[in-house]
C-alpha cells in the first residue's frame, strides 16, 4: 500500500471540511447526492464517448496502482540479466531456455525465445521494440481516460450548476424550494473542480510515471536481450544494468 498517496486524497478532503468549518459553513452542504451524480456519471459518460469499452475498463483496473503501486523490481531485472549474460557466454545462447521457462514477465520470456530461435539480432531488436511500443501505447491510451476526466468534470460541473440554477428559476414561487437548488448548483461546481485537480489529475500523472518506469525497464532489457544475441562485451551490460539503476 502507497500510504502517501492515500494520505494525499484524505489531505485534500481535509483541506476543505477544515476550509468549510473555518468559514463557518456546514460539512452537511457539501454532500449533495444529486450534483455527484450530474458530475460523475456525466464525466464518466463523456469519457466512454471518446473511448473503446475495454481501454476505459483497462483505465479503471489501473486505478488500483495509484494506492498500490507495482514493486520496483529493477533489482530482480538486473539479477536476471547477469544470469543471462553468464550462461550465454559459459554455456551457449540455447541455455538461455531454462530461464524461458522459468520467467513470468511476458516481454522477458519473448526476449529469451527470440534469442534461442536464432533470430538474428536486428531482427530480435526491431520485434522488442515493436513490442515495447505495443504495449506503451495501450497503457498510455488508458492513462488517458484519468486526462479526460480531469477536462470534462469541470465543465460537467459547471452544467450541474447551471441546471441547478434553473430548479431555482422554477420554484422562485416556493421559497422552500430555493436552497436545494442554489446547493447543488454550487456544490456542483466544487465537484467538478476539485475533482479535475484533487484526484482525477493526480492519478493520471501516477499512472504515467508508473508507466514510464515500466517501459524503461523494457527497454533495457531489450538492449540487453540485443547485446546478448551479438556477443557485446559483458562491460557494455553492466553499462545497461547501471543505467537501469539509476533512479528516474
Amino acid at each position: 500500500m502507497d500510504w502517501a498517496s492515500v494520505a494525499g486524497v484524505l489531505l485534500a478532503l481535509v483541506g476543505i471540511v477544515v476550509g468549510q468549518g473555518m468559514e463557518g459553513g456546514k460539512v452537511t452542504s457539501l454532500l449533495q447526492p444529486a450534483a455527484f451524480a450530474i458530475v460523475v456519471i456525466g464525466t464518466f459518460g463523456a469519457v466512454l464517448l471518446q473511448t473503446r469499452p475495454r481501454t476505459l475498463w483497462r483505465g479503471l483496473r489501473m486505478l488500483r496502482l495509484v494506492f498500490a503501486p507495482p514493486k520496483d523490481g529493477r533489482a530482480a531485472l538486473a539479477r536476471e540479466i547477469n544470469a543471462w549474460n553468464l550462461a550465454a557466454r559459459r554455456d551457449g545462447l540455447l541455455s538461455l531456455e531454462r530461464y524461458m521457462l522459468s520467467s513470468k514477465d511476458p516481454f522477458n520470456v519473448k526476449g529469451l525465445r527470440l534469442i534461442v530461435d536464432g533470430i538474428a539480432p536486428e531482427k530480435l531488436r526491431q520485434l522488442l521494440d515493436t513490442e515495447i511500443t505495443a504495449y506503451e501505447t495501450a497503457e498510455r491510451q488508458a492513462v488517458r481516460i484519468w486526462e479526460s476526466a480531469a477536462g470534462y468534470s469541470p465543465t460537467i460541473g459547471i452544467l450541474g450548476a447551471v441546471l441547478g440554477l434553473i430548479h431555482v428559476m422554477e420554484n422562485l414561487s416556493d421559497p422552500s424550494k430555493l436552497g436545494s437548488g442554489i446547493a447543488v448548483a454550487f456544490v456542483s461546481t466544487i465537484y467538478g473542480v476539485g475533482l479535475a485537480n484533487l484526484f482525477f489529475y493526480p492519478v493520471a500523472n501516477k499512472l504515467k510515471a508508473i508507466v514510464t518506469q515500466a517501459v524503461h525497464q523494457q527497454e533495457i532489457a531489450a538492449q540487453v536481450f540485443y547485446d546478448i544475441a551479438t556477443g557485446d562485451h559483458t562491460r557494455v551490460i553492466d553499462e545497461r544494468i547501471a543505467t537501469l539503476m539509476r533512479d528516474h
